[in-house]
């Protein structure tokens, strides 16, 4: 297998730093120990920990008015899983690809599925698209795909996502993510109870043709690219077309896409509660689906999902195996270095919840005691895990200070030369 990064290079930065890891790991360790845990049980848990990263993440993002390119900016399905192996080998946090059709589309999945097991990566949920037009497409979705009025208009929107499942199956993926920008920008655009039942009829169809083994991840939004309403608009349209499709039908959490102040981990819980958590894309926002670095505005916040993420695993209702993912538009950084940062900090937040005493959490709730309920998981949130990350990186061949590497393998200005230039543009990847 050879990877994009110099084993000797991430070799000599682990060598440098070996001394510091080793001290600062024992450290941690005895503090740990002082209250029952052992830091290596954390540490093998954080190992087999992963999240996803989106094909279309290793592209620079846009918003609704301009895009703004980086020399060395992936505009292959080819490139973009050179740029995800980069994530992956520095982090060892990341050993899937969630791919998106058309924009990844090619005319052999099984060498696309060759080539990225030659790069030490797999592939995570497929991803339709429905909320914008491709060239030769014969109905538009202006109106609505699912949703739309127009019957051949939701017959090709189905179609489209059966084929993103044969694509799946040839890539060895088992989830659907199905996300429709449909909704309305005027009151009575549309009847809000017809939509809906078109929409349903149509992912009951797509539902149908699942694999066995597969899932179908609904993802929900509350606004935008529609204004006025959308059509799975919150969990709780989601969890009803769930409900009503079936089984194999799972609610995916997008971390940007409630209403301001919502309290998406109480969602986690309900959601888990029901049979019906899928997944989760991490991102952060400040004031609405801003697709920021996960962790970057409210990393507390993360930590609380991850906190009611431990509670469902020591409590699995009907299984437990949601899909992590990061989806995030990076307008301003280089994507690799997000994507290396975000997958740290979801690493994180995945320890830290570790590090909860469910005992005296469970105690104190029971017992009404305020105070040392928010405290166990205060206590939790305020140690410093980065030794346990850094130590299960190095043993599994990753990088102590992934940036530092990646900015001294000078992998993007290498890029820069080999790689044809993106064009100007709006939108996203």
């Amino acid at each position: 297998m050879t990877l994009p990064i110099s084993d000797e290079l991430i070799a000599e930065s682990n060598a440098r730093n070996a001394d510091a890891l080793e001290e600062d790991y024992a450290a941690l360790g005895r503090k740990l120990a002082r209250t029952g845990i052992d830091i290596d049980a954390v540490k093998d848990r954080v190992a087999g920990f992963s999240v996803a990263v989106p094909s279309w993440g290793a592209g620079r993002g846009g918003t609704r008015f301009a895009k703004f390119p980086i020399p060395g900016e992936p505009t292959t399905i080819h490139e973009k899983l050179e740029d995800c192996a980069v994530i992956n080998q520095l982090s060892r946090l990341t050993p899937r690809v969630s791919p998106h059709f058309p924009w990844d589309k090619v005319s052999d999945y099984k060498a696309l599925r060759e080539e990225a097991a030659e790069q030490g990566l797999g592939w995570d949920a497929v991803n339709s698209n429905t909320f914008q037009d491709q060239v030769g497409q014969a109905h538009t979705y202006a109106n609505g795909s699912l949703s739309a009025q127009d019957a051949a208009t939701r017959q090709q929107a189905v179609d489209h996502n059966i084929e993103c499942i044969e694509i799946g199956r040839q890539l060895g993926s088992t989830d659907l993510t199905v996300w429709v920008g449909d909704g309305t920008n005027f009151p009575g655009q549309q009847d809000f109870t017809r939509s809906l039942d078109r929409y349903l009829e149509g992912a009951a169809a797509i539902y149908a043709a699942l694999p066995d083994d597969w899932r179908m991840l609904l993802e929900h939004k509350m606004f935008e690219p529609a204004f006025y309403s959308t059509v799975i608009s919150d969990w709780g349209s989601s969890i009803l077309a769930a409900q009503e499709l079936g089984p194999k039908a799972k609610c995916l959490v997008d971390l940007g896409h409630h209403a301001p102040n919502v309290n998406i981990e109480q969602i986690v819980a309900r959601l888990h509660r029901f049979g019906k958590l899928g997944g989760f894309h991490f991102n952060d926002s400040k004031y609405g689906d801003d697709d920021l670095d996960s962790g970057s505005i409210n990393p507390h916040q993360l930590f609380l999902v991850f906190n009611e993420l431990a509670e469902a695993e020591a409590n699995p209702r009907d299984g437990f195996n949601p899909s992590y993912m990061i989806d995030q538009s990076h307008n301003v950084t280089d994507p690799i270095e997000s994507m290396l940062s975000s997958a740290e900090t979801i690493a994180q937040c995945f320890a830290k919840a570790s590090l909860v005493d469910r005992k005296a959490l469970h105690a104190a709730q029971e017992e009404n005691d305020t105070m040392m309920a928010f405290q166990a998981l205060r206590r939790a949130y305020n140690v410093d895990v980065a030794p346990i990350l850094a130590k299960a990186r190095v043993e599994a061949g990753g990088a102590y200070d992934v940036l530092a590497v990646y900015r001294d393998s000078q992998y993007r200005d290498r890029k820069a030369q080999e790689r044809k230039p993106v064009g100007l543009g709006a939108g996203i990847v």
